[in-house]
């Protein structure tokens, strides 16, 4: 990534009429903050309370510059090529740098005010031009080439092996066997689809932050939760209009509004606001981005010498194909359709013994799905929401941990935060070593990118010295009012244990090179250790932990609901999710042929048989998983993959008699979650479970199939 040098200098000044005095010279500007290595306790900690907004270019471009000439040093060696001269060179290059983007990762999701997004505009073409750079770099890639060939090869270790073939995979994924004029076209199209990129999720955040849905009466309020209604409070004093209440356009404030809202004529107008985000027509649609982007896309994979950008993207996956990707969404498609056809002709019957006369339109599924669970379950998600306070879930999630993998978390005060919402914890492990810290950004706030993730600020490795990992987890709860506990919605829990599973991932790697690190692993297998985490928070000594605000455990009548309704709508979420994966997949199974996006959409989806009463989780104008960057582009139906392996893993410690069994868990840490990328992921599953994944696991877990299914994922 390049950032501009600032240069500073003394200036002559003329002083009467007659005499030049030389002017004191400027005092020398102070050190950049993300150039130093890291300093404090715990082995280095990132200088957040020294950063600002104009730290970032000239960092970056310092960082760059200092990449170039490590990566001079090893071409211009005249020594053969060795994986020491080499792959390790190259591998131990680029340290100044990374530092610097980790955190500039940090201000895009979190921090992304109308200054940072002015320099994000700037760098994210000129980094993605050094990337390049580095990837078309014929005599680097000459050397890599040299050590993969090599009889050296044979002699290193399986995990220095994997590095090599790490290096020349991405390496020839990235085109450097082009020629030079398709280097040169590669290199163009990269810089442009950056700024594409940058484009698509500043007009996300846009809509997202700028828009939402007004409450003038207090009549209009029904339904909500005093937590709704607070937060709704606070959202207007924000936005300068005390005395309303607006629901945030963002998923954590829309979804349990259209749950408990019996306003149907604001569900309708909160519905629109959401799914119309980045479709709107205005200076902030992302239409033309998205037609732009897939032709880039795919004349790149031409070029590359790929049928299509999906065949590019999966050719290092789990999958390999998309047709092997296809075929599993759409086993699990087919009974999906019918759990949600079933379910809205249910719903409906509602809505006619209330004389509704309207049919079941999408703003309607998530308040009368409630209205359903209550009648078939005599069971109110809202019930729970008292006993999800945050702070017990977050104890919850690190006793499990503890539980599994040995794992202690102590709260910590004495390093900087990038937000007064950030908290950070000592990670110790059994023998009270330090093992890392992790950090929890939990809050919605303005310039925070909507939705939940994981980030590595520091990868773990022993490749000069024991590197304990750092990283955290990043949330947009709603804040309740002051004093008393948030608390939050059960899918909003599992959503925190899924990103938690993120973070164990990092924290418990044990590898010897960064780049091979945690989730440092190819997409589809990559959500697998944080979809099995998921799995843990509904195992009854969790549910033990779980109190209201009176210290009162959950009822065994609620945690029996629980379990009864474990697959109560199950089509619903996994056809909402399928919908996107397979809109993502086709997509870029178009090749060059021209795309409208709205049009697209719709004729694939009613090809589909896609139910009336639904959308897709995420519409293409809003599909930031795949147009704020190209990460989980032809790859958003890796959720689905990761969910067979995860359903598969999680059935050792059933058949074991105990979710949190000893030996499984010490198995599962030890082929899965402590390998990073050092092994084949098929291979490091098949370490694991003794055989390859079956789909059957996740069919039978989602109702979808009583019987036992061999069918398996390719791989």
């Amino acid at each position: 990534m390049l950032r501009a040098i600032i240069r500073w200098a003394g200036a002559l000044t003329l002083a009467g009429s007659s005499t030049f005095v030389v002017a004191k010279a400027p005092a020398a500007p102070p050190p950049n903050p993300l150039l130093a290595p890291w300093a404090g306790p715990y082995g280095g900690v990132p200088p957040f309370d020294q950063i600002r907004t104009e730290h970032f270019a000239p960092a970056l471009m310092a960082g760059m510059a200092e990449q170039r000439r490590e990566i001079a040093v090893i071409t211009a060696n005249k020594a053969a090529p060795t994986f020491d001269n080499t792959v390790l060179a190259l591998e131990r290059s680029g340290r100044l740098l990374e530092r610097a983007k980790v955190l500039y990762g940090v201000w895009t999701g979190s921090l992304s005010t109308p200054g940072f997004q002015q320099v994000q505009r700037q760098m994210e073409p000129r980094l993605a031009a050094f990337e390049d750079e580095l990837t078309q770099n014929a005599r680097l890639f000459g050397r890599i080439e040299a050590v993969y060939q090599s009889d050296e090869m044979q002699r290193l270790t399986p995990e220095q092996q994997r590095l090599v073939w790490s290096y020349r995979t991405s390496f020839v994924k990235q085109g450097a066997r082009l020629g030079p004029k398709d280097k040169q076209r590669v290199a163009a199209i990269n810089q442009r689809l950056a700024v594409l990129a940058t484009d698509f999720s500043q007009n996300l955040l846009a809509d997202e932050g700028g828009q939402g849905l007004v409450i003038t009466d207090a009549a209009d309020l029904a339904g909500l939760s005093a937590g709704d209604i607070e937060a709704a409070a606070q959202e207007a004093r924000q936005r300068g209009m005390p005395g309303r209440w607006v629901i945030a356009n963002t998923r954590s404030a829309m979804e349990p509004f259209l749950s408990r809202s019996p306003k149907r004529a604001l569900r309708e107008k909160a519905w629109r606001l959401f799914v119309n985000r980045g479709d709107n027509g205005d200076a902030h649609d992302n239409n033309k981005i998205v037609t732009e982007v897939l032709a880039l896309r795919a004349e790149r994979s031409a070029l590359m010498g790929f049928k299509t950008y999906a065949h590019w993207k999966l050719s290092d996956t789990m999958a390999q194909d998309p047709q092997a990707a296809l075929a599993l969404m759409l086993k699990v498609w087919g009974p999906a359709v019918a759990q949600v056809d079933q379910q809205v002709a249910d719903m409906q019957k509602l809505v006619d013994a209330e004389k509704g006369g309207f049919q079941i339109q999408p703003w309607d599924y998530r308040y009368y799905v409630e209205q359903l669970r209550k009648a078939q379950l005599d069971f109110n998600v809202d019930e729970l929401t008292p006993y999800l306070q945050l702070d017990k879930l977050r104890d919850a999630m690190f006793w499990a941990a503890g539980r599994l993998y040995g794992l202690r978390f102590e709260p910590v005060h004495d390093v900087p935060v990038f937000h007064a919402d950030v908290t950070v914890y000592r990670v110790l492990g059994k023998d009270g070593e330090q093992v890392g810290l992790w950090y929890f950004d939990p809050y919605a706030r303005e310039g925070k990118n909507s939705g939940a993730w994981m980030d590595s600020y520091r990868p773990q490795n022993r490749l000069d010295g024991d590197v304990r990992p750092i990283v955290s987890n990043n949330s947009n709860f709603k804040r309740g009012k002051a004093g008393e506990p948030v608390t939050i919605t059960w899918d909003d829990a599992v959503t925190m244990f899924h990103e938690f599973g993120h973070a164990l991932h990092g924290l418990c790697s044990n590898v010897t090179y960064p780049s091979l690190a945690g989730p440092n692993s190819v997409l589809d297998f990559g959500e697998f250790p944080s979809q099995v985490n998921e799995y843990w928070l509904p195992t009854p000594p969790v549910l033990a932990m779980l109190v209201n605000q009176a210290g009162q455990p959950l009822p065994k009548a609620l945690v029996d609901k629980i379990e009864r309704s474990r697959n109560f709508d199950k089509g619903f979420w996994k056809l909402e999710f399928l919908a996107s994966a397979l809109l993502d997949m086709k997509l870029h199974l178009e090749g060059a042929k021209p795309v409208e996006p709205r049009a697209f959409e719709k004729a694939t989806l009613r090809e589909l048989g896609m139910p009336s009463a639904m959308v897709a989780r995420h519409r293409i104008p809003q599909f930031g998983h795949v147009f704020s960057g190209d990460g989980y582009a032809a790859g958003y139906y890796g959720y689905l993959w990761a969910e067979v392996l995860s359903h598969d893993a999680f059935d050792a410690f059933v058949e074991a008699g105990d979710p949190f069994d000893p030996v499984v868990a010490k198995r599962y840490l030890d082929t899965v979650l402590s390998v990073g990328n050092t092994v084949d992921p098929g291979q490091a599953f098949r370490n694991f479970r003794g055989r390859d994944p079956e789909v059957g696991a996740l069919l039978r877990a989602d109702g979808f199939a009583p019987a036992v299914v061999t069918a398996k994922p390719a791989h």
